[in-house]
């Protein structure tokens, strides 16, 4: 099929006001993963539910993960401002009922509703600017999304703090208003959206694979439980554990039979054979894993082990917005100016992997100076990688196949994410069991006398509910927290070399001159 250019060249004015309407949206989804996290500790003691904190965060990321390959492909049929107001209305909603629920059940399936909002936003912000702008422009916008990102990682995490860290707030109990806040956001960006969101439909006729998204969802689901419950729960080789493995692995296979003959696919297998394409998904699901690995698990940190209020671990994270803002509006440039992109990812992939492996290196007694080095160095890992990815991507592809192909891209982000945050979060539960186990027994014998100060029971709450530790002697809460630390150590540990993996596949990418305004993707190839 021919190509077809972009029917206007747009204005660098005009590409601005549509970029506001396009940022606060993404501000959004952004904003809702960095709010959460300063203030999980406070909601999961409310509840008692340390054992499901991850499943906060994996149950947004799962559906924002399954729903992502849809946007792109629904919006080329009913035009990309609908699609998109409809993804920041489900958002709303989700916003809304998480902050009225009343238990970690409900709170978690309100979350997953948010992800549902969520996935159209981060896709359809990517797919909206490959329709607008060039690949050789490309880089100079899109360093404006990981200022979005930097701006979210510290408003998040301080508004999140602030939040949380008051018992009420007009009334409401204090946590619940980070998701009452996304109200106003929210509405502004449906404003702004309704009003300057213009972008013709597509003139081609379209139908969608909702059997593909079906296949899709469940086995991705299956995947997630296993790593996040049964595992945890059961036993990595029991036999709950083991079908659900197997299930994700039949349904895997199912997916791919069924996209080999389905009419329009949801996820076209023949975008394989772009070598780019699939480099960069490869390398999209390891910097998502590597990315919610590292924003999940350092404000726990900061609250338990160094006893910061939420508000304060919010402040902490400062450095990390630096080292995400800068790189990103620093590699957008020189992308923009140079035309090359292929050093970015390698150089911030690698620089992420020495900052994790720095991570693993905290303890009880770490200043935060030589913890914020460590930080802004993961921090600029990420900005010199995420966007550029994108750019490598839409910049091999051509237009017809943008909406499918970005999205796809932050499908595979996304899953990285949720499966990374699964992951981790089950690692330090199974390390931190082990961890206590073996302090108090080598407690016991130094100091029986403290040993015998708690009891079994309270060593299984501190497993749920981490605001005992500050009701413990002063003998027993080193102990406590020094299980932590290493249990810490071995997350940043685990997540290191998958990032080192990255930047050594990034190694073998092809770069390809960048693309003008209306020139099309070179074909795909089987490098």
């Amino acid at each position: 099929m021919p190509h077809t250019a972009p029917k206007k060249v747009f204005t660098h004015r005009e590409i601005l006001v549509i970029l506001s309407g396009l940022m606060t949206g993404m501000l959004l989804a952004a904003l809702d993963q960095t709010i959460v996290s300063t203030a999980l500790k406070s909601i999961v003691e409310d509840f008692n539910g340390l054992s499901h904190y991850t499943w906060v965060v994996t149950a947004y990321l799962l559906t924002s993960t399954a729903s992502t390959p849809l946007y792109g492909k629904i919006s080329d049929i009913y035009g990309r401002r609908p699609v998109f107001q409809f993804a920041i209305v489900t958002f709303l909603l989700g916003s809304f009922l998480a902050g009225a629920s009343q238990n970690m059940t409900q709170l978690i399936a309100t979350r997953a509703l948010q992800g549902l909002g969520a996935g159209g936003l981060m896709a359809l912000t990517f797919v909206i600017i490959g329709d607008i702008v060039s690949p050789r422009e490309r880089g100079r916008y899109q360093g404006y999304f990981g200022a979005v990102w930097g701006l979210s990682s510290v408003a998040g995490p301080l508004l999140g703090g602030f939040f949380s860290d008051h018992h009420t707030i007009l009334g409401v109990t204090g946590w619940r208003w980070i998701f009452y806040i996304n109200l106003p956001f929210g509405i502004a960006a449906l404003l702004i959206t309704s009003a300057v969101l213009h972008l013709p439909k597509s003139d081609r006729k379209h139908t969608i694979d909702y059997f593909g998204a079906l296949l899709i969802v469940l086995a991705v689901s299956s995947l997630l439980l296993a790593i996040s419950y049964a595992g945890p729960t059961f036993g990595w080789t029991e036999f709950k554990t083991l079908i659900l493995f197997l299930l994700s692995v039949v349904l895997t296979g199912a997916f791919i039979l069924w996209e080999g003959r389905a009419v329009e696919p949801i996820l076209p297998l023949v975008l394989f054979k772009n070598h780019t394409f699939s480099l960069t998904s490869i390398v999209s699901f390891i910097v998502g894993a590597g990315m919610f690995g590292a924003i999940v698990m350092l404000p726990l940190y900061l609250q338990v082990v160094k006893g910061d209020s939420a508000t304060a671990a919010g402040l902490k994270l400062i450095p990390l917005m630096l080292g995400i803002v800068s790189m990103s509006i620093f590699s957008g440039k020189r992308i923009s100016q140079t035309g090359r992109y292929k050093i970015y990812p390698i150089v911030g992939l690698s620089v992420m992997t020495v900052g994790l492996l720095l991570m693993s290196t905290l303890s009880i007694t770490t200043s935060f100076p030589v913890l914020a080095i460590y930080a802004i160095l993961i921090g600029a890992g990420l900005g010199l990688s995420m966007q550029t990815i994108v750019i490598a991507l839409q910049n091999s592809i051509e237009m017809r196949d943008m909406g499918v192909g970005v999205s796809a891209n932050t499908f595979f982000r996304s899953l990285g994410g949720s499966v990374g945050t699964a992951i981790f979060g089950s690692i330090l539960g199974a390390r931190l069991a082990t961890n206590l186990s073996s302090g108090f027994a080598e407690l016991a014998k130094a100091n029986p006398q403290a040993a015998a100060a708690i009891t079994p029971q309270q060593i299984a709450g501190l497993k749920e509910n981490t605001a005992l530790i500050s009701t413990l002697p002063p003998v027993v809460k080193e102990t406590v927290l020094n299980a932590f630390v290493n249990s810490f150590h071995a997350v940043f540990l685990s997540a290191a070399p998958i990032l080192a993996l990255g930047a050594l596949l990034m190694l073998t990418m092809k770069e390809l001159p960048m693309r003008q305004a209306g020139e099309q993707a070179a074909p795909p190839t089987l490098e």
